[in-house]
This record gives C-alpha cells, structure tokens and sequence, in this order.
C-alpha cells in the first residue's frame, strides 16, 4: 500500500515536470498540432510514458513491486507502440503502419493459453481498435487523458479483484502519470499527448482489461470491456458514420469527433471534458460492477443504448468538414521548424 502511493506521487510529479520540461523541444522541432490557430507540442506522451515505464520499471527492478512475466512483456509492447507513435508524430507515418504496428505489439501479449487462438485474435483486434480510439479522443483539450485515468481506475480495480498485483500497480502509475501531464492539458492547453501517449495509455489499458478476463467466457468478456471504453468506441463510431455518410476518406481529419459536435451545441471546452468525463465514468462504473457480478451483465446493453443514441442524436449537427482539400486549420499537424 505504501509503495503504491509513493508510487503513484513519484509518476504524477515526475509526469508533471516532464510536461512542462518537453514542451520547448518539441517546439523547437516543430513538433506540433494547431488548435485554435495556435501551436499546441505533442511532447506530453513522450512524458506520460517515461513517467510510467521508469517508475513501473523501478519497482519491478528493486522487487517492491514485481509485475510479472506477462505484465513486464505488457509494459515493453507498450513502450514499442509509443516509440511507433512518436515516430508518427515527428514524421507523419501512414495510419495503416500505426494499425499495423499495434497489432503486432497486442499479438505479442494476449494470454493465448487462456483465451485460446480465436478469443486472442479477437483481443488482437480489440486492443488495436482501443488504442486507435485514444488517439482519436486526442482531438480535443483533457478529454483523451481524463478518460485514460477513469479507466485506468477502472482496470485497476478489475485487475485488484483478481489478485493482479503487479498489473494494478502498473495502472495506478499510468493513472497518475496521466493527471500529472492534466495539469498542463486542461484547456487551455500548453502540451498534447500526441499518437505517442494516446496509443500507448489506449494500449496499456485495453491489453490490461484482457488479462483480468482472461479466461473467462467471450460474451461476459464483452460485457466488461465494452463498458470500460465506451466513450472511445461511441467517438470512432461516430467519425467513421459521419465521414462514410458525408463521403470523405476515413484517413481524412476534420472537425467530425464527439468534442466538435458537442461544442457547435454551445458547449465550453471545459465542460466538454466534464460531460464526457461523466459519461465515461459511467460506463467504467458499470463495467466494474458487472466483472465483480454486483449487477447483471445485461447492464452493457443500457451503455450500449445510451452510446449509440447519443451517436444518432450527434449526427444530425452539421460537421463543418470542408469539401475542397484539407485546410491546415482542420487537418492540425503544423510543422514549423524555428530558426
């Protein structure tokens, strides 16, 4: 217990500092996004990942804290995918080099023995889709790393209730390493996460989820992970029916995500993150619920719903995309190299 809380000050002080320490580098490099017609450095993943491997990695090292064979090879894979998105963010890989990449990183850490090969290959698919839908919620001020702590809280209580240590000690530290890289991403923004830390926390936490249901049936499977993402799969669900029903290329960025929709309805940025954040928590709350059996798995049904209603509902506001080629403005990589 004492461990864990030193743990997790260590990742959130040590993310915190990182933040702040990355941004003029990233800068420098010009490695950035534009929101409201500013620079916005992508250097906060970056932080958020050495955060938690180093502090996650000392524990293990020193045996305070051991992680464990599968949870140690979880870490690495995660690390991997985050070098892969920080490669997108400096030099603009394909998206399908970064699907593919996470689906090799995610095929190297499903607990085949358990799940067997078919349920693995669906975990495969799962945790790529996860950690694609994080980089998607990077779309807007705290969203994607408010809904990365609520779910790490979640997982991490999944993971305590099967006696995972070592896997709730790795999600405390990546929780904490998220609120401490909040302090400098809640609107206004000084530092984004980047693919960098967005693919790695969608990553940790969806390869996380599967070892606590391992071994346990598909559809109750289902039941538990579904809920813990359902903010992330409404938001993809959304881009992909709106740029599909609009007829513009998948690839193509514009400002069709749920925090776009959400602020032409008059909403703050703020409140934004709030409302989402709540949504979130609801969905964590009842995935959490239904892995311990304290309600009836028939509960995923009512965030499923919910999810897609609000997707509907959200549909019918204007997008705004631009019918002609991509304006900066929208499409949000600048680069800009100073000096």
């Amino acid at each position: 217990m004492l461990y864990g809380i030193a743990a997790a000050t260590t990742a959130l002080f040590l993310a915190a500092v990182l933040s702040a320490l990355l941004r003029s580098p990233a800068l420098r490099l010009g490695v950035v996004d534009r929101r409201r017609q500013r620079p916005l450095p992508l250097f906060g993943g970056v932080a958020v990942v050495l955060a938690s491997c180093l502090v996650a990695g000392a524990g293990d090292w020193a045996g305070v804290a051991p992680l464990g064979g599968g949870v140690g090879r979880l870490l690495v894979a995660g690390a991997a995918v985050a070098a892969l998105g920080l490669l997108g963010d400096v030099g603009r890989l394909r998206v399908w080099v970064l699907v593919a990449g996470t689906a090799v990183a995610a095929a190297c850490v499903v607990p085949y023995g358990e799940t067997g090969v078919g349920g693995g290959l669906l975990a495969v698919g799962w945790i790529t889709f996860v950690a694609l839908g994080f980089r998607a919620l990077d779309h807007a001020d705290a969203l994607a790393g408010t809904v990365g702590v609520l779910t790490a809280f979640g997982v991490g209580a999944c993971a305590a209730a099967e006696v995972m240590d070592g896997l709730a000690v790795l999600l405390s530290v990546l929780a904490a390493a998220l609120t401490g890289f909040l302090m400098h991403n809640w609107h206004p923004a000084r530092v984004g996460l980047g693919a960098c830390g967005s693919l790695f926390a969608g990553f940790v936490l969806a390869a996380a989820a599967v070892f606590t249901r391992a071994g346990y049936g598909l559809a109750s499977s289902a039941g538990v992970l579904f809920p813990l993402t359902a903010v992330a799969s409404a938001d993809v669900l959304l881009v992909v029916l709106a740029r599909r029903l609009g007829g513009r290329p998948l690839q193509r960025r514009g400002p069709d995500h749920l925090a776009h929709r959400l602020r032409r309805l008059g909403l703050t940025p703020q409140g934004i993150t709030v409302l989402l954040g709540i949504g979130a928590f609801a969905g964590v709350l009842v995935g959490v619920l239904v892995d311990m059996g304290w309600i009836a798995a028939s509960g995923v049904w009512w965030v499923g719903a919910g999810a897609l209603i609000v997707v509907l509902a959200l549909l019918r506001i204007p997008d705004r995309s631009p019918r002609g080629p991509a304006s900066p403005q929208v499409t949000g990589r600048l680069r800009v190299r100073n000096g």
